[in-house]
């Protein structure tokens, strides 16, 4: 299922992105991480928010889970230049934590941390524009966050992860969801971090992949 064009960014609205660095301001978040990949697309990988490692390089996916995403894309017969990649939230969120080191030296951590409903929201409106300029034909949700930005809050990977659902997703209209006019293929996965984790879940992830890679094979075979 090969696409043929070439990897680019968006260049983001500065409306939107003003609008955005207002909500936020502030909040434990930290960086901004562009979305990455051809565009219009076919399929578009949606992600939580980026890690240490992703703000620091200003790629999406680039940190172990990153490593285990394009294994994964392997096994449904994607490339990962071929898909576009972002998240629901760009920036970084993380918790405080002190402590101290070795030698007993006050320290600040800043581990991850998952964002709150609040920051996903506030970064709703450039979200829902980038899925309209993409304008992805099949989008997969890693993980819960992602899952729920698109189709609402009752939706889990733990229930949905591998099946494939036609429905609009979900976009931001006066401070609240609305689903959106024209449905797309939504087919919510575990997160990569998720097996890295609790490798009993490796087979599942696996599978799921595999056959999200014969679906599309039968779907696409004579487009």
């Amino acid at each position: 299922m090969a696409v043929q064009k070439l990897t680019r960014r968006l260049t983001y609205p500065p409306t939107l992105v003003a609008q955005v660095q207002r909500a936020v301001q502030g909040r434990p978040l930290e960086g901004f991480v562009p979305g990455e990949g051809p565009f219009p697309t076919r399929v578009m990988v949606v992600g939580e928010a980026p890690g240490r490692q992703e703000i620091e390089t200003r790629h999406p996916f680039v940190g172990a889970s990153g490593q285990e995403l394009t294994k994964l894309l392997a096994l449904a017969g994607l490339q990962r230049s071929a898909v576009y990649i972002t998240s629901v939230v760009r920036s970084r969120p993380y918790h405080l934590r002190h402590g101290q080191d070795r030698a007993g030296r006050a320290v600040v951590k800043r581990p991850n941390r998952t964002p709150t409903k609040r920051e996903v929201a506030a970064f709703a409106p450039l979200f829902d524009w980038e899925i309209a300029t993409v304008a992805p034909e099949i989008v997969i949700p890693l993980g819960n966050t992602a899952l729920q930005r698109l189709v609402g809050p009752q939706a889990t990977i733990g229930a949905l992860h591998g099946q494939v659902l036609k429905t609009p997703v979900l976009t931001w209209q006066d401070d609240q969801y609305s689903p959106g006019n024209k449905p797309v293929w939504v087919v919510p996965m575990y997160h990569p971090a998720a097996y890295l984790y609790a490798r009993r879940l490796e087979a599942t992830v696996r599978n799921d992949w595999a056959q999200l890679g014969a679906w599309l094979q039968a779907q696409y075979t004579d487009h």
